[in-house]
This record gives structure tokens, C-alpha cells and sequence, in this order.
């Protein structure tokens, strides 16, 4: 007898219970999006590209906020201008540095992500206040978005823990 003959055969001698409880277990495996299931997982393309996103954002902070913490001249004149003092570019530098280097550890990038969200929105309101485009700033504030958004099932674990 062929598989699809015994499949035939047992589908045939279960009860009609005992098929509503096997159609019930296949579309709650079909409709669950906890993060252990199948349907919830992601693809190759998807995982890869959450990567490349981490890292090139992870290394545009690296250098925006080394280059606070150095004190590059533009930097120190962008806070001047500011007029919080310079504690606030080597506040500023240190959190991005911070989340750059969360971003590269995949236990913590949901975090830098995080971290970066307000800083934007900080950032893109500076260069309002300053006169200057706010469009670099809410550029990656969007990337920052997306990473975090890309990393959303973590958070909702954590909570529902």
C-alpha cells in the first residue's frame, strides 16, 4: 500500500474529535508567531541584511562619536553653538560609541538600537534649533528604527518573561 493510501486509511478510521483537534493543532502552528516556530523565522536574505544595516550603523557612531571624543574642531564648535557646555559632546560621543559597539553584539543590538532612537530625535532637534538640516540625523533615525524593529520578538521576550 502506498503512503498516500495508509494516510487515506487513517485519516478515514479517526473520529471526527479526533480530526477536529488535528485541524485545530495545524492552524494554531500555522497562525502562532512565537519566536519558536517556523513560521516565525527568518529568512537568509532578511538575517543578512539586519547585519549589513547593524554594521554600517554600528561604524557611522563609531566615527561620529570618536570624533566628538577627540574633540575634532568641528564638534567642538557644533556644541559651543549648542551651549550645554562640552560635557554634552563627550556625553553625546559616549553614548553613540556605546551603541555603536551594542549594535555589533547580537545579545545587545535591540539595545544600541534603543539608544540610538532618542539620540536622534535629540540630534535632528539640535540641527533645527541650529538652523541646519535635520535630514542626517532623521536618516538614521529611521535605520535606528528598523534595526530595532528588525529585532522586535527580543523585546517582546524579554516582557513576556
Amino acid at each position: 500500500m502506498s503512503r498516500l493510501g495508509r494516510l487515506a486509511t487513517a485519516v478515514h478510521s479517526c473520529t471526527t474529535q479526533e480530526l477536529l483537534v488535528i485541524a485545530k493543532d495545524i492552524a494554531t502552528r500555522a497562525t502562532d508567531n512565537t519566536p519558536n516556530t517556523p513560521t516565525a523565522r527568518r529568512g537568509r536574505v532578511a538575517i543578512a541584511a539586519l547585519w549589513v544595516t547593524q554594521i554600517a550603523l554600528a561604524a557611522m557612531f563609531l566615527f561620529a562619536g570618536g570624533s566628538k571624543l577627540v574633540g575634532a574642531p568641528a564638534m567642538v564648535d557644533l556644541f559651543a553653538a549648542i551651549g550645554l557646555g562640552q560635557w554634552f559632546r563627550y556625553f553625546t560621543g559616549a553614548i553613540e560609541i556605546s551603541a555603536a559597539v551594542a549594535l555589533l553584539i547580537p545579545s545587545a543590538a535591540l539595545f544600541g538600537a534603543m539608544l540610538l532612537i532618542p539620540t536622534m530625535v535629540g540630534a535632528a532637534a539640535a540641527n533645527v534649533f541650529l538652523g541646519q538640516s535635520p535630514a542626517p540625523p532623521l536618516v538614521l533615525l529611521l535605520v535606528a528604527v528598523a534595526v530595532a524593529w528588525g529585532h522586535r520578538n527580543r523585546l517582546q521576550g524579554l516582557f513576556s518573561r
